[in-house]
């Protein structure tokens, strides 16, 4: 009588259920996972180490299986043989998937060494049949090499220890939650995962005890579900929308695992019908993922080309304002030259006109660099120069420029400013341009009245803890009707009424405004009763 034929015929049902679950469902899910991530990445180092650790693993818990129920000797024999080798094998693989996934990169050839030579002895030990020291026929057992386990138990313990430092360095560092996160939970999934199956392996050799390291393969997806998270949220594969269709076949594959637990004909029926009935919903859903799939590669190649097209206009805009900038200095100088004198004495009438030309060509340059302004800021190629200084100084300095310009039109202007100081953080050439475009904007689009500009500090509110100075600048022109305010600060974004009165507004100006004004941690509005009732803009940035 074959005494292994005995031992596993006597094993109650339960425990054969428990055998074949344990080892089964596993295998199926962990390499159903690690074929999708490889064939999904399969550039990516982190899809090849996982696959190996995947197969490495599922070679173990086939020979396990086996051990537990064949009951061919030489079977049995020659799959207990290299058990602690793959077991030694895989607790590497562990570890290497984890160095790489902390370093982001591939380890050095030396790390890659020092874990060789961590397989070598138990590989010296197999290969030479000398991991299996007999085999008792009559317990149906095979005899184990007491050396080869000491060293796996070492080694194993070596790797764990690696593993948890690789978990505990963000809180020594101090790192933040989003950079801990990662490393709890695919590392601490990774480290408990070895840790219990180390320990109830442990303990099922010195107990003998043998059913607890059967409930220990539970834990795996654990593992899994943290894979899969990392995946879908952290994309450390470098791919998306794998999670749902991976859940979706593991329920499939858990829900046909029951039918390992039912005996009797009508449970067995009705767990096929629910099996078919999943896989037709399945089929459905997979068809409808596809579809949004595609529909999200679609998105991403439009943005692809919109991005193209935006480096394109922006390249565009660069070649042609510059060059329109190059036609209007050129001209600028001549016309300066002919008021000068240096083609002859002007008569009264030509003068007027060279004058004329002169201040045609500033107002085109300066909407030239004001558009390329923009650009630059709004790609972000503006590097800003911030620095305390008194913002009062550069309010002064504009009014001063602008005042005789408004005076000249018959425009009352006034001032709201007390002797004191405004001082703020920021880059002194961009505030001069916020101060410039909004007074300029005030003295244009004023035909008469009063343009009143001030400062003043307000104190904190709500939530704020820092004082905030406040720079305005009101007027009694042409107004803001409710149409034109919703474009008022975007690119582009001329007013109706604003292009009768300036035909050569560009509507770059207030965007320019904004986008400096959000550099500086500020905020920028307008408000006004409508058309013909005057505007005021404000803008508020933090007092140092």
């Amino acid at each position: 009588m074959n005494p292994c034929y005995i031992f596993v015929t006597s094993l109650n049902i339960n425990q054969v259920i428990l055998a074949n679950y344990a080892h089964i469902v596993p295998i199926v899910l962990s390499i159903l996972l690690a074929l999708f991530v490889f064939f999904k990445a399969k550039s990516n180092l982190f899809s090849k180490i996982f696959l190996l650790f995947v197969i490495t693993f599922s070679l173990w818990l086939i020979g396990d299986l086996i051990c537990w129920t064949f009951y061919n000797y030489s079977l049995i024999y020659a799959s207990w043989a290299p058990l602690d080798l793959i077991e030694i094998v895989f607790y590497t693989l562990g570890l290497y998937f984890v160095l790489v996934f902390t370093n982001g990169k591939d380890i050095s050839v030396f790390k890659k060494v020092l874990l060789f030579l961590l397989i070598v002895p138990a590989f010296i030990i197999t290969i030479t049949k000398q991991s299996v020291l007999g085999f008792n026929r009559s317990q149906c057992e095979a005899f184990g090499n007491d050396s080869l386990s000491f060293y796996k138990l070492i080694v194993e313990g070596i790797l764990l220890l690696v593993m948890l430092f690789q978990i505990i360095i963000p809180f020594i560092k101090k790192l933040s939650w989003k950079e801990k996160k990662p490393r709890l939970i695919l590392i601490g999934s990774m480290f408990l995962f070895l840790l219990v199956f180390g320990v109830t392996e442990y303990l099922a050799a010195t107990t003998a005890y043998y059913e607890i390291n059967l409930y220990s393969l539970f834990l795996l997806p654990v593992l899994l579900v943290a894979i899969i998270y990392s995946v879908f949220e952290l994309d450390i594969f470098g791919f998306h929308m794998l999670g749902t269709h991976y859940l979706v076949v593991g329920l499939v594959i858990l829900m046909g695992g029951q039918l390992f637990f039912v005996n009797g004909v009508t449970d067995q029926l009705l767990s096929i019908l629910t099996v078919v009935i999943t896989i037709g919903l399945s089929i459905i859903l997979f068809r409808n993922l596809k579809r949004e799939s595609d529909q999200r590669v679609h998105i991403e190649e439009l943005n692809v080309k919109l991005e193209t097209l935006l480096r394109q206009r922006e390249s565009l805009v660069h070649l042609i304002t510059h060059k329109v900038k190059g036609s209007f200095t050129r001209s600028k100088y001549i016309f300066a030259e002919m008021i000068e004198g240096s083609f002859g004495v002007l008569s009264p009438e030509l003068k007027g006109m060279a004058n004329k030309g002169l201040r045609s060509d500033n107002e085109g340059i300066e909407t030239v660099d004001l558009v390329l302004n923009a650009a630059n800021l709004q790609t972000g190629t503006v590097k800003y120069d911030m620095k305390t200084l008194d913002f009062k100084e550069i309010v002064m300095h504009m009014i001063n420029e602008k005042k005789g310009q408004a005076e000249t039109k018959g425009i009352k202007f006034e001032t709201e400013i007390d002797d004191d100081a405004y001082m703020i953080s920021g880059d002194k050439f961009w505030l001069m341009e916020v101060a410039h475009n909004l007074i300029d904007n005030a003295v244009r689009y004023t035909p008469a009245g009063t343009i009143t500009v001030g400062l003043k500090k307000v104190p904190p509110s709500g939530k704020e803890n820092k004082n905030k100075i406040l720079f305005y600048v009101k007027d009694t022109g042409i107004g803001i009707t409710d149409e034109d305010k919703k474009n008022l600060f975007k690119e582009g974004g001329r007013g109706r009424d604003s292009i009768k009165v300036n035909v050569d507004s560009t509507g770059y100006g207030l965007y320019t405004v904004k986008l400096v004004v959000d550099q500086h941690n500020g905020k920028v509005w307008a408000e006004s009763e409508g058309e013909g009732k005057g505007a005021s803009f404000f803008v508020e940035l933090d007092a140092e």
